[in-house]
């Protein structure tokens, strides 16, 4: 019923949402005569903000169709080089004038959050890595899509899923986990060190992930902790409607991510929303168009599986299996002292109100087997979650100390 009643509200908004669209192009016609007085414009910035803040939105695109090379512009091509039912492998090729393909340069393996945002969310993690490494990264679906009978996927498939990318990269890759997937990431290395696979990653980084939530726990923590477990099979798994692909499945729903998402900081989202309104009203359409891009992208939201999600809960952040050396994998332990040669970078936001300071250190700490010499920890100050992997701090500071890691343990 909660998606069904999400479904109609969307339909619902979405007219209106057009019609507000329809009211600016009115309200701002210069053969309107409301356009030239003081409430046309207010008015006509006040649709706007709320046209785009109901509007519909679909899985965004990655966009990134060129790039700088070693001072030469190249073109970028997206290539899907493995698909899995549940995700993708992307390559990012660039192709210079004369149509030779740049090779030679590090194999990367960006690990894009299955957090309810899709993997455009690191549109600007990639954008800045691509002129110094040959980039992959994953690409995954939206449960809601997936049919029934392509069967189930939790953290274990998701485990299973970045060895089989790894395996297809080749050896002598790196591997760099944002956010959520830092926990599974880890747990790739520490299987594939223990078997001595050839394709194990010569570098994990792990940017504001959840390695040990009892460290400095955020208000997401909190909530994942505060109620028992059975508590979220109750109230926040759902199944997909008849309209979709995936009909039937038991997911726990993207909407629902990113309530909870604006709730923890509505008052910034209150504010930036006001901000988008004084840009308009003031005429400032390339300010208004910065939050209007960030909030296309926040906004599209894709569902979990409910066994992926209920796994990450208890496994994750309910008993911390991982930091404890409890956590399983298809029966086998994953053993964080058998990671003796895969270099660890673990990056941190100072600002960071989702993964605390503290939480992906902890990756340092449990890595027993692994010398002095190839662990690294990096506070950004005055860097929030986004501004890890993305904006101007990342791309002038945290990107150049994750370009020199893989570089020395190339």
């Amino acid at each position: 019923m909660l998606y069904d009643a999400y479904e109609m509200q969307r339909s619902l908004l979405a007219g209106a949402s057009t019609l507000a669209n329809l009211s600016v192009d009115w309200l701002n016609n210069p053969a309107n005569p409301l356009s030239y007085s003081q409430m046309g414009p207010i008015m006509a910035s006040a649709l706007d903000v709320f046209a785009h803040a109901s509007a519909p939105r679909g899985k965004p695109e990655f966009g990134l169709d060129h790039a700088v090379v070693a001072g030469e512009e190249v073109r970028v091509v997206e290539d899907v080089v493995l698909r899995k039912p549940f995700g993708q492998l992307k390559r990012f090729r660039r192709f210079r004038e004369d149509g030779e393909e740049i090779a030679g340069q590090p194999r990367l393996l960006i690990v894009s959050p299955m957090s309810g945002h899709y993997a455009t969310l690191l549109r600007g993690t990639v954008e800045r890595m691509l002129p110094g490494h040959d980039v992959y990264i994953t690409d995954w679906r939206d449960a809601k899509l997936v049919p029934l009978a392509d069967g189930r996927f939790d953290l274990d498939d998701y485990v299973d899923y970045l060895v089989e990318f790894l395996e297809h990269i080749g050896p002598g890759a790196h591997m760099l986990a944002v956010c959520q997937p830092s926990v599974p990431a880890y747990a790739a290395a520490a299987l594939m060190s223990a078997d001595k696979h050839p394709a194990r990653p010569k570098t994990l980084t792990m940017m504001g992930g959840p390695i040990d939530t009892r460290e400095a726990p955020t208000e997401v923590n909190t909530v994942a902790t505060q109620r028992p477990f059975e508590w979220f099979e109750r109230n926040v798994i759902v199944t997909v409607p008849y309209l979709y692909p995936g009909a039937g499945r038991k997911v726990y729903p993207g909407f629902l991510q990113l309530a909870g998402f604006m709730a923890m900081n509505l008052g910034n989202h209150l504010a930036s929303h006001w901000g988008m309104f004084r840009h308009l009203v003031d005429g400032d359409g390339e300010s208004a168009d910065a939050t209007k891009a960030f909030y296309e992208e926040y906004r599209a939201v894709c569902d979990m599986t409910e066994e992926f999600y209920l796994q990450t809960i208890d496994v994750v952040f309910q008993r911390h299996a991982l930091p404890k050396g409890e956590m399983m994998h298809r029966g086998r332990i994953v053993d964080p002292a058998a990671i003796t040669d895969i270099a660890i970078l673990a990056i941190e936001g100072e600002r960071d109100d989702i993964s605390g300071i503290g939480q992906t250190k902890a990756a340092l700490n449990i890595s027993t087997g692994l010398d002095a010499k190839r662990k690294k920890y990096h506070l950004a100050k005055g860097v929030g979650h986004y501004g890890i992997f993305n904006g101007s701090k990342w791309r002038t500071k945290i990107a150049p100390i994750v370009e020199q890691w893989i570089a020395k343990h190339g």
